[in-house]
């Protein structure tokens, strides 16, 4: 097994995102320099996994209401006019469990063994998700046309 510090967390999450951004919403994502910290203002939308075994952690994915939207119409084949808030959830929810799903497949390949959550959606305008004493934290935004999102990956050593 490999020591999880030797990881490309941010080059395994780009490839998740990728495929299922591809597969999925028949999107084209871009890597972005944005800071992550400033880029989703007012309502946003997260959706979250977590990981559990030999290796611990979580992947969330978030986005801005606006996009959100045009996701959930892009995977559920509907105009975005058309979509409700619940369907926006369990897209958001649906696609951080394959993204999750993606990472887990890739680390069991590793040799790190481990099961993933039912997702959670969380959304409002003023909140923040914060996780501590992981041993490696990526966090990159990503952008489809002129909407900009992110992807936060948590991850550590199990018990």
């Amino acid at each position: 097994m490999k020591e999880i510090n030797s990881l490309n967390l941010k080059g395994l999450a780009i490839n998740a995102l990728n495929n299922v951004f591809d597969m999925m919403l028949d999107m084209t994502v871009e890597i972005s320099d944005a800071d992550s910290q400033e880029i989703i203002n007012g309502n946003k939308i997260v959706g979250s996994v977590s990981f559990v075994g030999d290796l611990m952690g979580n992947v969330s994915i978030h986005v801005g209401d606006t996009f959100a939207r045009i996701m959930a119409a892009a995977m559920l084949g509907m105009e975005v006019e058309e979509i409700e808030g619940e369907e926006v959830n369990d897209v958001l929810g649906e696609l951080s469990n394959m993204i999750g799903g993606d990472l887990k497949s890739r680390f069991c390949d590793i040799g790190f063994s481990c099961q993933l959550s039912i997702p959670s959606v969380t959304s409002g305008s003023d909140f923040k998700i914060e996780s501590r004493d992981w041993m490696q934290r990526e966090c990159f935004a990503f952008c489809y046309q002129q909407h900009t999102a992110l992807v936060d990956v948590f991850i550590k050593s199990g018990g």
